[in-house]
């Protein structure tokens, strides 16, 4: 296995956790099998009591599974991780895995809409409580703290409107009463932000994201101290089974290779995407982390290192206007994922946050003339001529 303690990020993500068969191949192996054979019975009885270090079934983890996990932790600087189905399994996992009946979870109110679903609707009925605050001050999430708060839980930027959260200010609170702070680190990317930097906890993806960045398979990863997934994942993760698929395991190893590349080139398009988009008559306000009019630029100076690879922006025209703009559109296409290689676009009043109540929307700023732009590697020329002849006319 590769030693990459003292490598760079990008060498990292290219050679972190590879363990070669005794084939010695190139590219890792995919190990598309549910269980594993030993040599003996007593074998199988050491192996099953931990006394043989060893793979025993698929559900609880396979050795390339086991390669994305460790180059997962190479580059974020966690002791450990564990793959998981999807990004949603990712964050159901990180939160229930360590609460129960009577607990308390302050959260962030802008969340995706499935985020948010989780921690309004689906653990009050479970018996855990929880709060939503608006997560841009820091004193809100102080006063929302009761004697049973165990988590915190944010998004930084949110989905959709880019909003800012103070990780290490909010860490900083956790480490106060004892509770833990979980982080979805999604719209950053693992190399525009560092959570454990900033004191976070548990940091959770949806690798179909950026790290897959190619539109191919859905994943995910919950990344901590090795205590902290000893005691609580570790049970909840084999006898629930939200485990990878090893395919799409080997799927994330090669979008892990290129994500620097993509992520830079992303992030250099939305640079420029924004700086158009601000001067266009037909918008309103545009949001973009790497500006210095982003209502939270200091934090973002702070804790990011870049604006990364999401542009929000509202029309004048409202949703008549949102919907002609897309529509118009054809190199940036219609769709609800993001982090991929080609640029997209989506309306989130009509589609990611559709569910939430129309004041929700409001309150978290998802007008119905917003839409939420994910920039692709495309020429950047190229995307600016699509927006402005989508934009013409409105």
């Amino acid at each position: 296995m590769t030693s990459t303690r003292h490598l760079r990020p990008a060498t990292q993500l290219v050679h972190g956790g590879t363990s070669r068969s005794g084939f010695g191949e190139t590219s890792e192996a995919i190990f598309l099998t549910q269980g594993f054979v030993y040599d003996s019975a007593e074998a199988a009885e050491a192996r099953f009591k931990g006394e043989d270090p060893g793979f025993i079934y698929s559900r609880y983890a396979n050795p390339t599974n086991d390669m994305f996990e460790k180059r997962m932790c190479a580059m974020e600087g966690a002791e450990d991780a564990r793959a998981t189905a999807s990004g949603m399994a990712a964050i159901s996992a990180a939160l229930l895995c360590q609460l129960k009946a009577g607990d308390h979870v302050v959260s962030a109110r802008a969340l995706f809409g499935s985020c948010r679903w989780v921690v309004e609707t689906l653990l009050p009925r479970y018996g855990v409580e929880s709060t939503l605050v608006d997560g841009r001050d820091l004193t809100n999430f102080e006063a929302a703290i009761r004697p049973n708060t165990k988590v915190f839980f944010l998004e930084s930027p949110t989905n959709p409107t880019l909003e800012v959260v103070d990780i290490a200010g909010v860490a900083k609170l956790a480490n106060q009463i004892g509770a833990k702070l979980v982080v979805d680190n999604v719209f950053a990317t693992p190399l525009m932000q560092k959570p454990f930097e900033l004191g976070a906890h548990i940091v959770a993806y949806s690798a179909t994201k950026h790290i897959d960045g190619q539109g191919r398979c859905l994943g995910g990863v919950i990344l901590s101290d090795k205590d902290w997934i000893d005691e609580n994942l570790h049970d909840y993760f084999r006898h629930t089974g939200p485990s990878l698929s090893p395919f799409n395991a080997w799927t994330l190893l090669k979008g892990l290779e290129t994500l620097p590349l993509r992520v830079r080139q992303q992030t250099e398009n939305a640079t420029k995407v924004a700086d158009f988009l601000a001067d266009h008559p037909a918008i309103t306000r545009v949001i973009y982390p790497g500006r210095a009019d982003h209502p939270q630029a200091e934090i973002c100076a702070r804790q990011m290192k870049g604006g990364s690879t999401l542009v929000a922006l509202e029309l004048k025209g409202g949703k008549p206007a949102a919907f002609a703009m897309q529509n118009k559109l054809e190199v940036i296409k219609l769709s609800n994922n993001l982090g991929d290689t080609k640029s997209l676009i989506t309306h989130p009043a009509t589609t990611t946050h559709k569910n939430l109540a129309e004041e929700a929307r409001a309150e978290l700023g998802i007008g119905p003339g917003v839409l939420r732009l994910s920039m692709g590697i495309e020429d950047a020329d190229d995307l600016i001529e699509d927006l402005d002849h989508a934009l013409s006319g409105l």
